[in-house]
């Protein structure tokens, strides 16, 4: 980070920035940053499809079912049925 911004928010901007931040379970000043770059228009949010955001995640899990992709309906049959 390059700049740092000091602002007083009132009471009730606050709160909303707190309940927001336990939500999300992130920082108040990183909900901070995304509000600005979408009111701001800049930012990755602005430049990029919102899946490039979790490229790097994709095909990075490993459920120990190699055809998961394949027969996922089966297994969500299965799944619903045994937790019956």
């Amino acid at each position: 980070m390059r700049d740092q911004l000091t602002i007083r928010l009132p009471a009730d901007l606050s709160h909303a920035l707190d309940v927001a931040a336990r939500k999300s379970e992130r920082k108040r000043s990183e909900i901070v940053r995304m509000a600005l770059r979408e009111f701001l228009e800049v930012g990755p949010s602005r430049e990029q499809p919102p899946s490039s955001r979790v490229s790097g995640l994709i095909g990075s899990l490993e459920s120990g079912v190699p055809d998961l992709a394949e027969k996922h309906r089966e297994y969500l049959l299965e799944a619903l049925q045994r937790d019956e």
